[in-house]
């Protein structure tokens, strides 16, 4: 999107979140937690929204969380951001609109998963996806390590053929991280295309249309049932709109390259997330999994930087956050 932060092949979670400028009188005080501190309450406001979305899903149900999610970040990044509707070509548009469809599709198949399979293992599953795209666009015999870190990861997660994960929790969840990764791409144009964070709330708007049927389908008058509402705005305020005025606020003043490096430690997040609202333990073996991808994802990061550093000028920069969570 249109603010800065690490190349658009960088690895990093949940789910390239682009930063729209924060509302008018954002807090001082989120400043004296320093841009690391802003990143890391960020990276915890999103997981511990996901969080709260799994223990949502028995009253809406997945898809109904994820329509009641998209409908209320989309409100109010609308009416923060105010985009402008005219003056944008057949293109512009176009690329919005997949960017929409991209994100939708992202949300549906993480929030699918993470009914089916616990929060930790379903992100690290998600962020091979942005690892994949980061290796493969880097070309550099290093990555050939980060690939193998991760495959590790993998390996052990499954334990040997995911027989302790149900298979379509992880199919979902890879399927969410191959729309992460065309979510990095197509977040990075739409950032071209369209100023500050009007590409996103329009996006977000594309998703929710789309979205809020199938939710009505699945869920029917419970979205409208005022307990689910406003559990439906939680999620909306910790995985959208709150951690996308952090981020603002530390790529302010936080080395993009530092930023994509922290966005790698989400998995981890995720299943300390899981752990203490959804109570789901890990096994020492999914923990060490979850370390070996956290660290393939770090590694690749840096790979990125100091190929960066060697090309410095040549390598475009763009959004690696997703907008889910």
């Amino acid at each position: 999107m249109s603010t800065p932060d690490a190349a658009a092949t960088t690895p990093a979670p949940s789910r390239a979140r682009a930063t729209p400028e924060p509302t008018v009188g954002a807090p001082r005080r989120w400043g004296s937690l320093g841009p690391v501190g802003l990143v890391l309450a960020g990276g915890i406001s999103v997981q511990f929204g996901g969080a709260l979305a799994v223990s949502l899903m028995p009253r809406a149900g997945a898809l109904g969380v994820v329509a009641l999610r998209l409908l209320v970040a989309a409100v109010v990044l609308l009416l923060v951001c105010r985009p402008r509707l005219r003056g944008h070509s057949r293109t512009d548009w176009g690329t919005v609109i997949v960017f929409g469809i991209t994100m939708a599709a992202m949300n549906g198949l993480f929030y699918q998963s993470v009914a089916r399979i616990p929060l930790g293992p379903a992100v690290t599953l998600e962020v091979l996806g942005p690892l994949a795209l980061s290796v493969l666009t880097s070309r550099r015999a290093i990555n050939v390590v980060w690939a193998g870190l991760a495959l590790a990861g993998v390996f052990l997660l499954g334990g040997g053929g995911f027989g302790s994960l149900d298979p379509i929790g992880v199919a979902f969840a890879l399927g969410a991280g191959a729309m992460w990764a065309a979510y990095i791409i197509f977040s990075a144009r739409t950032g071209r295309r369209f100023p500050q964070a009007d590409g996103l709330a329009l996006a977000m708007a594309v998703g929710a249309v789309l979205f809020l049927p199938l939710g009505i389908v699945e869920s029917g008058t419970k979205l409208i049932d005022p307990v689910t509402l406003a559990l439906g705005a939680a999620v909306a305020i910790l995985s959208s709109v709150l951690p996308y005025t952090l981020e603002l606020l530390a790529l302010r003043r936080l080395p993009a390259a530092t930023f994509a490096i922290l966005m790698s430690l989400e998995p981890a997040v995720a299943a300390a997330a899981g752990f203490l609202v959804l109570d789901q333990a890990l096994s020492t073996t999914q923990a060490a999994a979850i370390a070996l991808v956290v660290a393939a994802s770090m590694g690749a990061v840096r790979t990125q930087v100091g190929r960066g550093k060697a090309g410095r000028g040549k390598v475009g920069r763009g959004k690696v956050k997703r907008a889910q969570g």
